[in-house]
């Protein structure tokens, strides 16, 4: 039966696809089991393809983005399916899985997660299969395979993807999922697959150096907030303000919550501002993503700048560093009447943008 698939990722590239050729080799290897493959779990099925085709067997759906649930949802509900059981990779599983198929992540990190997932909530005979373009692969997607399987082999290419398949998973009896950066006379933790995993990003280093804050930043938004470093650092400053952290990312959340647990501090795992109420803030900082996965995307942080608008207070401003090259002064200048460069350097830019 054939299925219409959409991205429902807020881009307005109609040429881009919901799926690859990766995900179509992790159906056929699903299909192709001798076995019944019930009892199964997916990961990384970033616009609901595995879920739409494999909607007949018994399965759970790990996700890692709040944006990739309400995609499955929605191609799931628009083909008039059942949907899956959701789970995330910090969470146990209730069953102990006998087959997983994961759509290979830009992040090996998050990777290396899932198979710590995989190895703590499944069968001793468990089969894992991991489809991947055959242009994103590395060395070390094989090293860190080998890590918790014995077994380990690669199929040959079929439009220009492939499938791993592992077995004989190794033994591990926890988690080791935590990084730790250095920063000032703090340390931040954060999951495995958060963005930036050895240092905190340059352009949010640059971006603490300049921001501007008042004493009548009473409310303040963190937006895309990743480990919650920038509203740790401003709330030493403004110790009397509200802080809310919002990212799209499972694992971002975790982690802020890891590093900013203060009664003033709210943590959200969100893709878009619905939540928040018109005029809700006094002050919104964020260095927005623009890479998602392997692709640049610049319609979403487009989108969210558009909400930023609707929720700040009158007077009050989105203050966001970006890369000099994705030129979005051009798109701020529509939306607020002020916008001004507070500093740049060479690769980064500071905006500050009024309404």
């Amino acid at each position: 039966m054939p299925y219409i698939l959409k991205r429902h990722d807020g881009s307005s590239d109609q040429s881009l696809r919901a799926h690859n050729a990766a995900d179509e080799f992790l159906v056929n290897a699903f299909l192709d089991l001798d076995l019944n493959p019930n009892n199964s779990v997916l990961y990384n099925d970033r616009f609901g393809f595995l879920s739409v085709y494999l909607n007949d067997y018994n399965h759970v759906s790990v996700i890692t983005n709040k944006s990739q649930e309400k995609a499955i949802i929605k191609n799931i509900t628009s083909n008039n399916l059942t949907l899956p059981a959701f789970s995330d990779p910090l969470i146990s599983l209730h069953d102990k899985v006998s087959f997983a198929f994961v759509k290979l992540p830009k992040s090996l990190d998050l990777f290396e997660l899932f198979l710590q997932h995989i190895c703590l909530n499944s069968e001793d005979n468990v089969t894992v299969f991991v489809g991947f373009m055959t242009r994103h692969f590395s060395p070390r997607l094989i090293s860190i395979s080998e890590k918790y399987f014995i077994n380990v082999s690669q199929s040959k290419a079929v439009k220009k993807a492939r499938l791993l398949q592992l077995s004989d998973k190794r033994t591990i009896d926890h988690y080791n999922n935590l990084k730790t950066i250095d920063f000032g006379d703090k340390t931040y933790k954060q999951y495995y697959g958060v963005f930036s995993a050895d240092h905190i990003d340059y352009a949010t280093q640059f971006f603490l150096k300049h921001i501007e804050i008042s004493s009548s930043d009473k409310k303040v938004l963190d937006l895309a907030s990743g480990n919650g470093i920038i509203a740790c650092e401003l709330a030493t400053q403004l110790s009397d303000a509200e802080f809310h952290l919002m990212d799209d990312s499972v694992l971002a959340v975790a982690s802020a919550k890891l590093n900013c647990n203060e009664d003033n501090i709210y943590h959200y795992c969100n893709n878009d501002m619905s939540i928040f109420e018109d005029n809700s803030f006094d002050l919104i900082v964020t260095n927005p993503p623009f890479h998602f996965e392997y692709e640049i995307n610049i319609n979403i942080p487009l989108n969210l700048f558009k909400d930023c608008h609707r929720c700040l207070m009158v007077g009050g401003s989105l203050q966001m560093v970006a890369n000099k090259h994705l030129n979005y002064k051009s798109h701020l200048g529509k939306i607020f009447s002020s916008v001004i460069t507070l500093e740049e350097s060479e690769k980064f830019i500071i905006y500050k943008c009024v309404k």
